[in-house]
């Protein structure tokens, strides 16, 4: 088993809070990309807006989530001794598996047979959109 990223929110407050440091993070990012994009005053007045930097605040928290990787039987021992609800997207067929424990509530998880890095990423964004995007 392998664990990819480091953020793994315990509660909805540590959830908002980690959200709310990753903000100046997303809009350094964000003017850096409007400068290489070579983005006069005016057109970055116009084009960088709140929503843009809410996005980009949200591609940064979720990309930073912890996933772990592995077998589908290390997945289902992991999961043996907690009691969550459980979100799987994919087939029960495939070997491998990545998943994400979302504030010990919930695990959101997605198969895979050879693309980790792929899965990984997608699973992020399953997180975010399945667990934390209401909340934040």
């Amino acid at each position: 088993m392998n664990t990819h990223g480091f953020l793994a929110p315990e509660t909805e407050t540590d959830a908002r809070d980690r959200y709310e440091a990753v903000g100046p993070a997303a809009q350094t990012v964000v003017k850096e990309a409007a400068k290489a994009m070579a983005f006069d005053a005016d057109e970055y007045d116009e084009r960088v807006t709140g929503d843009v930097v809410e996005t980009a605040r949200d591609a940064l928290f979720a990309s930073l989530l912890e996933v772990r990787t592995g077998s589908r039987a290390e997945y289902d021992e992991w999961l043996a001794d907690r009691d969550r609800e459980v979100i799987v997207h994919g087939n029960e067929n495939v070997s491998q598996v990545a998943w994400h424990d979302a504030l010990g509530d919930t695990v959101v998880a997605a198969t895979y047979e050879s693309e980790r890095r792929a899965a990984v990423a997608t699973l992020r964004r399953q997180a975010f959109g399945r667990v934390y995007r209401d909340l934040l």
